[in-house]
């Protein structure tokens, strides 16, 4: 029963994690947003992926390089477009909104992340488990659905009621930022692509002598690789745009890089669980844990923005809400059960 549960309560907590880092977005003034992020991704991509892979995988550098070149290019690529996707969520809200962006990117990047790695799975179709899967597989964006339905309409309720929301555009730029978040869905699944592809990369660091849930750690580092190169070149760019590489010494950013930490921690705590949890469910780890990972992060998100005030005096898309959460624990339970199908 521990082979069955364990993993799923490791999704479970990476899952909090994952509703969670975004807070830490919210205070990194007086910083500009590009050396804020900076300064997370290099936290979130690099010092704490690195140092913890360094601690539980035995002699990680020479694990890496006994990796195939085509497996750590392919990774690193996935992890590199991945940071375009991130870049392209940001666009599409100035179009249509956050509460349709990120509904559209969530759904996708769910059902893209997991359908993609199931495919590639050796006579998956004749596993007991395959029905279950992909009934979860389907119910899943259907719950995102409902709750980005919910929030557009939580969107609407504050608009007549005076405040200020991020609204939507019509016609052309309603259809160009409608494309943009699609594409920013689909780039979204290839973290979880990637990670799939890096696992020869993990067998070696369990053949090393790495437990079988750290052996993940490895595959990571290869993948955020290509990610952090992608958010290094574009914070760059935007520090050199708006001249903003003094800031860093600015006075009083204390607070705004005790924020960066922090959400870098959570952000890499989420993932580095998540693996966790995926290699222990054996070879379809990466398609029943990334699911589940999204969708158990928008029901922890969605309960800290009910907390936070975010659904005040909106109780008719409130309930929208809830039913859409309700749907995505359906799909997760789903999915958990198939984990436990011979």
């Amino acid at each position: 029963m521990n082979e069955i549960v364990f993993p799923i309560l490791l999704v479970l907590v990476a899952s909090v994690f994952q509703g969670t880092f975004g807070l830490g977005m919210k205070y990194f003034k007086p910083l500009p947003w590009e050396a804020w992020w900076l300064v997370h991704a290099t936290v979130a991509m690099i010092i704490i992926p690195v140092t913890w892979a360094f601690i539980v995988v035995p002699d990680l550098c020479s694990v890496i390089a006994s990796a195939s070149s085509e497996t750590i290019f392919s990774s690193m690529l996935f992890g590199f477009l991945w940071g375009i996707g991130g870049i392209m969520f940001g666009v599409s809200v100035r179009y249509v909104g956050v509460s349709l962006t990120y509904g559209i990117v969530m759904g996708l990047a769910a059902l893209m992340g997991a359908l993609v790695p199931l495919l590639r799975v050796e006579n998956v179709t004749s596993m007991a488990s395959f029905p279950y899967v992909v009934a979860g597989l389907l119910i899943m964006p259907f719950g995102v659905a409902v709750v980005a339905y919910a929030g557009i309409k939580r969107d609407s309720v504050h608009a007549a009621a005076g405040q200020e929301v991020s609204g939507m555009q019509q016609g052309k730029a309603f259809r160009v930022g409608l494309a943009i978040a699609i594409a920013c869905g689909l780039l979204s699944s290839f973290i979880n692509i990637g990670f799939a592809n890096a696992q020869p990369i993990a067998k070696l660091a369990e053949a090393g002598g790495a437990l079988t849930r750290n052996s993940s750690l490895a595959a990571w580092v290869v993948v955020l690789g290509g990610a952090y190169l992608m958010n290094l070149l574009y914070s760059v760019v935007l520090l050199s745009k708006n001249k903003t590489w003094g800031s860093f010494k600015s006075a009083g950013v204390g607070k705004a890089y005790k924020w960066a930490v922090i959400a870098g921690l959570l952000w890499f705590g989420a993932l580095g669980v998540y693996g966790q949890g995926s290699a222990l469910m054996g070879s379809l780890g990466p398609v029943i844990g990334w699911p589940m990972l999204l969708g158990l992060s928008l029901v922890v998100s969605s309960f800290v923005a009910v907390k936070v005030g975010e659904w005040k005096d909106a109780s008719g898309p409130l309930k929208i809400m809830v039913g859409g959460l309700a749907i995505l624990i359906v799909a997760c339970c789903v999915l958990g059960y198939s984990n436990s199908v011979a």
